[in-house]
């Protein structure tokens, strides 16, 4: 039924149309709507990192002769229909603003008069648009989330993004305002995005229409409870996510595994999973063991499951020219595909082009193969690096996937990598399923995405750095998140300052979702095939007693504090799994009414109870603590009480780090003091 000139009502979704541009305003779950719109031609169907709402909201729709509005709950938008002709100048029409509880939180810019603006600047492509699409925002707003980058930015506003996935760099493109709203931009076309003071703008380089959600809630949890519902929650965390994953860059063969499984139970010292890198494959591609390094694998993994380990090995989706599944996977259009020049997409350790994860059919080939060679051996788990994909050059306009150009999809890349492994291990009837990544898009989550840093440096700046990004990642919906612990590029064992590095930064992944020690340290050792050949290097030893007495003691230390931390860990899990919330959360989003709880970036809670505070700076042995207002806290060190909204210098020595909870938790929690 026509509401107006302008306006049609379609099953409770709002549609506005005018010379040709057609506006579909939908409810899409609680206090929420999703915005498509299309210069020419009808609204397209795809819903990428959205998920079908369970139900139907009931929204209300209203109009007046100048525009109408519609109202899911807490979320309102308006569009005004104006007379496009005044005084035969063109005037804006169709322009969108939203409010949550009657408040205006976001609209779209304005005509600006004689500046003749547009809020929806669609440019036409061969058979596409480049999107420009411009808010007028709130300039005392805060904003956060927006994935993992490595420049330590908190509060975004004021700053732009990269809307591209790089090695380290994890586009998740959602953000929290402090006006209690979120905003996901639903398109994984490369661009950026201005979080300018006075306005928003996001530009897609390539794309077929706009398509962007809003929610409004009353906190910052209500606002991560309301986006995971609709874009997806992690699982349930299994229970070997808890504890302690070793890793180095790189086992070689199968007795060095099994020897350090081996010594890790002799001393007494809990392991959930032993991780094997890379290039324990004959060719990138070949997707098995080479048996020259691993001639038994059956027996390799039930020796680790009498230990009472998993293991997870890794996997990149290059595929070398010279693999023997190259000309199958070419064949049958499994590749990533260029536009022009030679199709090589990455030269490290031979000539590869990668899978291409958004056609289905490279999902299923895939996971064949990963089942026969892995899986049915014992394999129980998987790290799926690589998953950008980190071309040499990102030249995003010179490759193409099942989907689109990657200009125009190819944020969505990680997000299609995950589902492949989460689709095939739930068919062999596992339920809670991690996976560890490199990369990640909006709903990533659902896939038991546990997504890591990257190959960050060894040094305290990138350490610092990291805790932003766990922070920001968390507030994009992703609260299983974790890093290389030590860094990964330039750690040298045979120095004092590494190994202070290491403690500092053990410290930290004790209290983050996963605790994993990996890296690539120097100094490097030759390796040789039994033929003489050549094979990889690897990095330095990297088990907790490799790096000298003092070390150990201190690593081993930590690693009964997380054993110790599984009843409170299983809690702050669950929440994750059932709302949504992150598992590292800053401190606004359990103290948003403390006005500092907005700046701090170098601390953070785990879950709702414990305030952790990393010792971020070489040769520290104490550090500034802001203690939020509204409680007394007391340390889990030495039982000290403070007062909130107060700022102190607390002692650091190399041993431990600061931990509080509030005085009224303290009793419950003073268990793990014996530990710090």
């Amino acid at each position: 039924m026509y509401l107006n000139d302008y306006c049609e009502n379609i099953e409770g979704s709002l549609l506005w149309h005018f010379d040709s541009e057609q506006v579909l305003v939908q409810p899409w779950g609680d206090n929420s709507l999703r915005v498509r719109v299309v210069p020419n031609g009808d609204i397209i169907a795809h819903d990428y990192a959205l998920l079908k709402p369970e139900e139907q909201s009931n929204a209300q729709i209203e109009v007046t002769a100048d525009g109408a509005k519609i109202t899911n709950g807490r979320m309102t938008a308006t569009i005004e229909n104006i007379d496009p002709l005044f005084t035969g100048r063109q005037k804006e029409t169709g322009r969108l603003a939203f409010y949550k509880d009657g408040q205006k939180i976001l609209e779209e810019i304005g005509f600006g008069g004689r500046l003749k603006l547009k809020a929806r600047r669609f440019e036409p492509l061969a058979g596409s648009y480049k999107l420009t699409m411009t808010f007028r925002s709130d300039p005392k707003e805060h904003i956060y989330g927006m994935g993992q980058y490595q420049d330590g930015l908190f509060d975004l506003k004021g700053n732009s993004r990269e809307l591209s996935q790089r090695n380290t760099q994890a586009s998740v493109p959602f953000y929290y305002s402090s006006q209690n709203y979120g905003f996901l931009w639903n398109n994984p076309a490369v661009g950026e995005v201005h979080f300018d003071q006075t306005q928003t703008q996001w530009v897609a380089e390539e794309t077929d229409q706009l398509d962007y959600w809003i929610t409004g809630a009353e906190d910052p949890a209500g606002v991560l409870k309301q986006y995971t519902a609709v874009t997806g929650r992690v699982p349930e965390m299994p229970e070997h996510g808890y504890g302690l994953w070793q890793s180095r860059m790189r086992y070689y063969n199968q007795e060095q595994v099994v020897s350090v499984a081996e010594k890790y139970h002799q001393l007494g010292i809990p392991l959930d999973v032993m991780i094997i890198d890379f290039f324990h494959w004959p060719k990138q591609g070949d997707y098995r063991f080479d048996k020259r390094f691993f001639p038994d694998m059956p027996a390799m993994t039930k020796r680790l499951k009498e230990l009472g380990v998993k293991l997870m090995v890794s996997v990149w989706p290059q595929v070398d020219t010279q693999s023997e599944n190259f000309d199958d996977f070419r064949r049958d259009g499994l590749l990533v595909k260029n536009n022009a020049g030679i199709p090589i997409q990455m030269d490290f350790e031979g000539n590869v082009r990668f899978l291409d994860f958004t056609n289905p059919k490279t999902q299923k080939r895939l996971w064949e193969v990963i089942k026969k060679n892995y899986q049915d051996d014992g394999v129980e788990l998987f790290w799926l690096d690589e998953a950008e994909p980190e071309y040499t050059v990102y030249d995003y306009k010179n490759y193409h996937y099942y989907l689109g150009n990657v200009e125009q999809i190819g944020n969505i890349y990680p997000f299609y990598y995950s589902k492949t492994f989460y689709d095939g291990m739930k068919s062999q009837g596992d339920s809670k399923i991690m996976n560890l990544v490199r990369c990640a898009w909006a709903g990533s989550q659902r896939f038991g995405a546990l997504v890591w840093s990257g190959d960050v440096r060894s040094d305290f700046h990138a350490f610092k750095q990291q805790i932003v990004a766990g922070l920001q990642m968390g507030m994009a919906g992703l609260p299983w998140w974790t890093t290389d612990t030590g860094g990964f590029h330039g750690g040298d064992v045979r120095t004092d300052s590494f190994k202070e590095l290491l403690i500092r930064w053990f410290q930290f992944s004790t209290f983050s979702p996963v605790l994993r020690l990996h890296g690539e340290r120097l100094p490097f050792k030759d390796v040789s095939a039994p033929d003489g050949s050549y094979a990889l290097h690897t990095g330095a030893d990297d088990e907790l007693w490799s790096f000298g007495e003092q070390v150990y003691g201190i690593l081993s230390k930590f690693v009964q504090l997380r054993e110790a931390l599984r009843p409170y860990l299983h809690d702050v899990m669950a929440e994750a799994h059932q709302d949504g919330a992150p598992v590292m959360r800053p401190l606004f989003y359990e103290y948003p009414d403390d006005s500092q709880s907005w700046n701090i970036k170098d601390e953070y809670l785990l879950g709702s109870e414990l305030l952790v505070c990393p010792v971020v700076e070489a040769k520290a042995t104490s550090r500034k603590v802001y203690l939020p207002a509204g409680s007394n806290w007391q340390s889990l060190a030495d039982g000290k009480e403070y007062e909130g909204g107060k700022e102190y210098q607390i002692s650091s020595p190399l041993d431990t780090l600061p931990v509080f909870t509030q005085t009224d938790n303290y009793a419950q929690l003073a268990y793990l003091s014996q530990f710090l």
